[in-house]
């Protein structure tokens, strides 16, 4: 085929069509902490969409607000779906949604982890997803209990040391 019949895209035109951002098929499980987390990454979009929408002029503006609303789309599907559980509300004895667990690893390295939400997850801070197979591994243990955290890089011993919902 001739490249004459061939429609070119506009310069001034988004060319790229954005992914929308996967939503896992799980309930959105969040710690109140987590929801008020996804209210404010909502606003900050939204002022960032109002920002970018007042100034379309530039292809780059017209680029970036492309992603800010399939952010926004993304977030939004999250606050939709979210079931905020009270940590203050689960079994004091055993690990839950919510929990911060103190384990001692077999190689005697004390930790301690929470267990939350997927958007409210990061390892750095001791903060890890309630799908998670670490999580998987904790939840429903005692003090006392041993759990088996099954990793890429070989299963880990873990003893249940401390349970609380602060």
């Amino acid at each position: 085929m001739s490249r004459a019949f061939v429609r070119e895209p506009d310069a001034d035109s988004v060319v790229d069509v954005l992914p929308e951002l996967p939503q896992e098929p799980v309930p959105n499980y969040v710690t109140p902490e987590g929801m008020a987390m996804l209210e404010e990454w909502l606003d900050r979009l939204r002022h960032e969409r109002d920002a970018l929408e007042a100034d379309e002029a530039s292809m780059i503006g017209r680029n970036q607000l492309a992603h800010v609303r399939r952010d926004l789309r993304y977030v939004e599907g999250r606050i939709d779906h979210a079931v905020v559980v009270d940590p203050a509300g689960q079994p004091a004895g055993k690990v839950a949604f919510g929990a911060r667990v103190n384990v001692l690893d077999e190689d005697g390295e004390h930790r301690t982890w929470r267990i939350v939400g997927e958007n409210q997850a990061d390892i750095d801070k001791g903060m890890v997803s309630w799908i998670s197979p670490l999580a998987r591994a904790l939840i429903g243990a005692e003090v006392g209990d041993t759990v088996t955290w099954r990793r890429p890089a070989g299963d880990l011993e873990l003893e249940i040391t401390a349970i609380s919902y602060v």
